[in-house]
């Protein structure tokens, strides 16, 4: 069988291309965001093609070229486009060893092949340019079996790395094309503003004021002088109230006209004696990249070219072109690796913003950065959420019936999903609103309702999806997305119930599972911290990322004097099949200390019309002080496919932290974040 991402671009020489130097081109539609994934995916052609690692070089992304892959989210890289490389390798491997069986006069099967050396005899660089890949894949070939893998399971060195280390230009900020003028965009005050008026500017160095409806920005020859013009030029603006009371987000959440849908139906249950019931919440999250978004344009005629670093330039390309009228083959769009988001953050926004300003000055590549207070107040935020959990007990205290509901937009407002384009410029240049978030399909994880099912054997599960159907702030994509919040209730109110049933948090939670690798995952994360030997400030929390992704359990050790602060993580992860550990490590230490800080610090403020946490203080992240220790420990399945690991720590780590401060203070705070007001408020 062919892989999705494979049967979507079937020609093998979009994936692959050999050179007679010894090296190997690969292609794929994933991109990197410091999660390092390319160097997985590079590891995986390695191991299929049978070349050393070395001389894998993995082509950066662009439309003109590279397979369609759609995003680079939801964990799925190495699922998805680890398949289709894969099976990709493979049937190169094969074509390579036909060839040479001709010219050797042998059968294909007295063939080996060791770093591209075919029997020791004829190398792929020999046969590059008589093996013809310009061919769709058949899936007649298999890929290795594990066994036979030398390159996966191993840590190589991070392709991404070394330039990195040593300062090389490679982030989209670092690219410079001839001639390159500077743009900066004027945000309104406030969402939903309008521009009444504008009043000339003269400023030297200053090429050209650009309005477009409520959009306006500045070009100038110099980025300072970019910078000083957008603060220089006077606006008159009309505003209006649109924002909830940031303080009563459940409330909100819980009273707005909503889609509901039922993720899971009850069975019936009337054997109960007593009720218990919580409600949960998250804030609106930011993406809080610490370097902001940026991205070149240049207009050549009717002709676009643009460098961005989109998780989805195909989708992000889709929304220009019917936002302005052009056909598909009029724009190309390359990927930059930028600032990581781990989600829908501005980059796409000011890919757009380049392209509206580069319109007015044709055959200039015009950059376009954006400032702290645009990053943390107009990119797209995670979505506030409200999860009101249930459960009915019978005589003995254990759960007969679980109720799970959840008040939330949806997660995903990216480009190119939607009737009319998303992107924020071409709101502001047009007038319309932004579209209402929607979420995945349940059956690829969902949005808002992702994890909102629990693994644990209880007879009755019914849960209801409840979107929000007005937007008062703009929410897309945030790592994990409802399953953070979603976990955090879960595995917050098992905690409870085991407390009610007077039984060790992981116990309990064993007790009701019959996963045996969620049961594997639990054990080792309890025995690696020592939990039969804990002490106060301990907490514990167990999931499988979108019921379908890597497991993940977690101990937590906090502190709560004047803050509460995180001491130690130590967590265990099962993702299947390990492409490298060094990596599988990184992501989910990567994930556990993000979900720390949401957990601890986040939030996004405002007044009744806008946003005002828009720097560091204001929305305060987690500082290097503060940062836990943290240990990871990889439970490895080889014989089981890879699965997903980027997002799997977000909600265990966050009830993990939750459930420690109740047995440090014997507060429950079911609020996030768990700041003193939060914790002042619960007592």
């Amino acid at each position: 069988m062919i892989p999705p991402n494979l049967a979507a671009n079937p020609r093998l020489s979009h994936w692959v291309s050999v050179h007679a130097d010894g090296t190997v081109d690969v292609r794929c539609g994933k991109v990197e965001l410091g999660q390092g994934v390319l160097t997985a995916l590079a590891q995986i052609a390695a191991d299929e093609l049978d070349v050393a690692y070395e001389r894998i070089t993995m082509v950066p992304l662009t439309t003109d070229s590279s397979p369609d892959e759609a995003l680079t989210a939801g964990s799925r890289s190495i699922e998805d486009s680890g398949a289709a490389l894969r099976q990709v390798g493979a049937e190169v491997r094969a074509r390579f060893l036909d060839a040479a069986a001709v010219i050797m006069g042998v059968s294909t099967d007295l063939l080996s092949v060791d770093d591209g050396v075919i029997n020791g005899a004829i190398t792929y660089w020999d046969l590059a340019d008589d093996v013809d890949l310009d061919v769709e894949a058949t899936g007649s070939v298999a890929p290795k079996p594990f066994s036979q893998r030398r390159v996966v399971g191993t840590s190589r060195p991070r392709l991404d790395i070394p330039d990195k280390v040593y300062g090389r230009p490679r982030f989209i900020h670092d690219v410079s094309l001839p001639g390159m003028l500077y743009g900066r965009v004027v945000r309104p005050p406030s969402r939903g503003a309008t521009l009444a008026s504008v009043t000339p500017l003269e400023l030297d160095g200053l090429v050209e004021v650009v309005r477009d409806g409520d959009f306006l920005g500045v070009l100038a020859t110099r980025e300072e002088t970019a910078v000083r013009a957008a603060e220089l030029l006077r606006c008159e603006w009309v505003e209006h109230d649109s924002l909830p009371d940031v303080d009563a987000l459940p409330e909100f959440l819980m009273s707005r006209h909503t889609e509901d849908v039922t993720i899971s139906e009850p069975s019936t249950s009337d054997n109960h004696v007593t009720t218990m019931s919580a409600v949960y919440s998250r804030p609106y999250l930011s993406h809080a990249s610490m370097g902001p978004s940026c991205a070149l344009a240049r207009w050549d005629g009717d002709k676009l070219e643009l460098w961005c670093h989109s998780q989805g330039v195909y989708h992000l390309r889709r929304d220009i072109c019917r936002a302005l009228g052009v056909a598909i083959d009029q724009v190309t769009v390359h990927h930059v690796e930028g600032a990581g988001a781990y989600g829908h953050n501005g980059a796409d926004d000011a890919a757009f913003d380049a392209v509206l300003l580069a319109r007015a000055v044709s055959g200039q590549p015009v950059q376009v950065v954006w400032s702290r207070a645009d990053e943390l107040g107009w990119a797209p935020f995670g979505a506030a959420m409200a999860v009101r959990v249930e459960a009915d007990l019978d005589a003995a205290g254990e759960v007969v019936a679980w109720r799970h509901d959840l008040y939330s937009n949806g997660h995903v407002s990216r480009p190119g999903l939607f009737e009319v384009p998303s992107l924020l410029g071409n709101q502001l240049r047009t007038g319309a609103a932004p579209p209402v978030s929607m979420d995945p399909p349940y059956a690829g994880g969902g949005g808002s309702e992702r994890n909102s099912v629990p693994l644990y054997t209880f007879p009755s599960k019914h849960v209801v999806k409840h979107r929000l159907l007005e937007m008062p702030l703009r929410t897309s994509s945030l790592r994990a997305l409802g399953a953070y919040a979603n976990v955090f209730a879960i595995e917050s109110f098992v905690d409870e119930l085991a407390g009610r049933a007077g039984a060790d948090p992981v116990e309990y939670r064993l007790r009701h599972l019959e996963d045996e690798r969620a049961r594997a995952v639990i054990t080792a994360a309890a025995d690696a911290a020592g939990w039969a030997d804990r002490g106060e400030g301990w907490g514990f929390a167990f999931a499988r990322y979108s019921n379908h992704g890597a497991y993940c359990a977690v101990v937590a050790e906090v502190e709560a004097e004047t803050s509460v602060l995180v001491r130690r993580l130590t967590l265990a992860v099962d993702a299947g099949a390990v492409i490298s550990p060094d990596g599988l490590r990184n992501q989910v230490e990567g994930g556990a200390v993000q979900a720390t800080s949401w957990t601890v610090k986040e939030q996004v403020r405002f007044d009744r019309s806008r946003v005002t946490s828009t720097d560091w203080e204001s929305y305060p992240i987690l500082r290097f002080s503060e940062v836990p220790a943290v240990e990871v420990v990889i439970v490895d399945r080889p014989d089981q496919p890879s699965l997903g690991a980027g997002e799997t720590a977000q909600g265990p780590t966050a009830a993990a932290i939750a459930n420690a401060l109740h047995s440090v203070l014997g507060i429950r705070v079911r609020h996030l974040p768990l700041t003193p007001t939060a914790i002042i408020a619960a007592m």
